[in-house]
């Protein structure tokens, strides 16, 4: 199986735009019907309203064209035959598809150079903003790139982890051992990937494998059925890799380095995990993801160690006590700056509790 996106770019036509219950959207179509199965591949929309006045670089034929008031303004105050040219000029570029808002109707001009060019002309009763929120909600969903992944999807504090690994390492009996612990399979096997702006990459399950997991010498086990709906969730984002091997190279020892996995043009933070006999990979896994998490927030704890040190053992650098100024009381002019420090400044972690004087009777 591969994680990088697929070559075949994905589309939405025409005909299943309108088809489409979740765009929300009243619409209908007013000419070129027969072509209807153009293609839709661009998940923003065009305003129309340079092209009118023949500007035509930059128009994007797999975009959705916008016609709101501005534009039907302009081309109403056109002389008929200016109206004429500007329009078909505009469809001569094979457009997927025109959409006009607030339930104008459009022109003559316009809906003859529709027909003409096979180019669907829709009229829909919203406002251009409202419309074009709506446009760009579903074609996020239907047009965002795509890959499938073998692997194990599990959410464990929140946190999205995939295991992956060759096959037979355990990735599945590692995330059965998590749904035991209280956390939640997404899908096991076949990973289902959609990337979402501004850069993240969503798991879910494949259809026919929704709430299942392969275990071997158990076979097929339905998790919802063994333990319930808390068990599952239906999508997670991707936040941490975690790569299951068998080997005997060296590993990171600190933590320092950041491993990455490319998916779908997102960077996904990977980290690799030895498997060996009697190492506990589920309560691993767990620590892993509230690591991430406290990187997450901004807690880096092999580089704040690291710094400690640098600092400590920096000969050149700050001391490890303030030195006193020369206004200090126990200040002795004669002594070596270097040799008077004041004496360290107690925090609350580091200050002797007060002693409570003792009660007499």
């Amino acid at each position: 199986m591969t994680d990088s996106p697929s070559q075949v770019p994905q589309h939405l036509s025409v005909r299943e735009l309108l088809e489409d219950s979740a765009l929300g959207l009243k619409m209908r179509l007013v000419a070129g019907g027969a072509g209807l199965d153009r293609k839709i591949q661009h998940v923003r929309i065009q305003k129309s309203g340079l092209a009118l006045v023949g500007h035509l670089h930059g128009v994007v034929p797999t975009r959705i064209q916008i016609m709101g008031g501005t534009e039907l303004s302009y081309i109403e105050g056109l002389r008929p035959a200016e109206q004429a040219s500007a329009v078909a000029a505009l469809l001569s570029v094979g457009l997927s598809c025109v959409l006009v808002t607030r339930g104008a109707e459009p022109s003559p001009s316009l809906v003859a150079a529709a027909q003409r060019t096979d180019t669907p002309l829709l009229v829909c009763a919203e406002r251009s903003s409202l419309a074009i929120n709506r446009l760009h909600a579903l074609l996020d969903e239907r047009l965002a790139p795509r890959t499938r992944i073998h692997g194990v999807l599990v959410d464990v504090f929140e946190v999205g982890v995939l295991l992956l690994g060759k096959s037979g390492i355990g990735k599945s009996e590692c995330a059965l051992e998590l749904v035991m612990r209280g956390h939640r399979l997404v899908a096991d096997d076949a990973i289902e990937c959609d990337f979402r702006p501004p850069g993240m990459v969503f798991g879910q399950p494949a259809a026919l494998l929704r709430h299942h997991i392969e275990v071997r010498g158990l076979g097929i086990l339905n998790i919802k059925d063994l333990f319930g709906v808390t068990a599952i969730r239906e999508r997670k984002r991707l936040d941490l890799v975690v790569e299951l091997e068998q080997g005997e190279r060296e590993y990171d020892r600190l933590g320092l380095e950041d491993e990455t996995r490319d998916i779908l043009g997102v960077a996904v933070r990977k980290v690799t995990l030895p498997v060996r006999p009697g190492r506990n990979m589920s309560s691993i896994i767990e620590i892993a993801a509230r690591n991430e998490l406290l990187r997450q927030a901004g807690h880096h704890p092999a580089r704040d160690l690291v710094h400690r040190l640098e600092r400590s053992l920096d000969v050149n650098g700050p001391p490890s006590y303030a030195p006193a100024s020369s206004s200090a009381p126990n200040y002795e002019p004669g002594r070596p700056p270097s040799s008077q420090f004041r004496a360290p400044v107690l925090n609350e972690s580091s200050a002797p509790p007060p002693v409570t004087p003792r009660k007499t009777s």
